[in-house]
């Protein structure tokens, strides 16, 4: 269900990283991380990030 980046991107957040420090890590612009961000959560057609989290681990796309 996922690209690879959006895991990725989804797997730094659990880990509590900022859309910056995410960006940096991955060597993409902030930009592109809140865009990875956005379409998991059209995806998932939920409210914001934490709800996709909750989906993913649910759905077992993630892991905590």
């Amino acid at each position: 269900m996922l690209t690879n980046r959006e895991r990725e991107v989804f797997e730094l957040l659990v880990q509590d990283k900022t859309t910056k420090e995410i960006a940096k890590q991955l060597f993409i612009s902030e930009k592109t991380v809140r865009n990875h961000i956005s379409n998991v959560i059209q995806k998932l057609n939920v409210k914001g990030r934490s709800q996709a989290v909750v989906e993913l681990v649910r759905m077992g796309e993630l892991k905590i």
